[in-house]
């Protein structure tokens, strides 16, 4: 099983990362971090990268049922959504799948939540 899910799209960079967030709050979800890895990299390391960002997204009434499914559940919150350019100049969008992350913890309450977010964040995906 794959750990994500990924589209290449049409749109420039920055104009990704703006349909992104878009689409991802069509589905419900908040983005509660955005960290741009090409800045932070050049800043601490002083290296360049291809533009590469990761989004936080964070649908809140499933992370409340994780939560109360499983205490320690934020350890593997919010999911991970990246916008990144491609060695060949692409743009693409990748999802961390919550299914594959949330193997690893017996919790059949937390697979329902995980296969929830998973249909909401393809959906997202599917939208940009």
């Amino acid at each position: 099983m794959d750990y994500h899910f990924s589209k290449i799209v049409q749109q420039n960079f920055e104009e990704a990362v703006i349909a992104v967030t878009a689409a991802l709050q069509a589905e419900g979800f908040g983005v509660l971090t955005d960290i741009d890895l090409k800045a932070t990299f050049h800043k601490k390391l002083g290296v360049d990268i291809r533009p590469y960002r990761i989004l936080g997204a964070c649908h809140a009434p499933s992370a409340f049922q994780a939560v109360q499914a499983e205490e320690r559940i934020g350890l593997m919150l919010p999911c991970n959504v990246i916008v990144r350019e491609t060695k060949e100049g692409a743009v693409e969008v990748s999802a961390v799948d919550p299914v594959a992350s949330m193997q690893a913890i017996q919790n059949q309450s937390l697979g329902q939540v995980a296969t929830s977010v998973r249909e909401k964040l393809q959906q997202a995906i599917e939208r940009v």
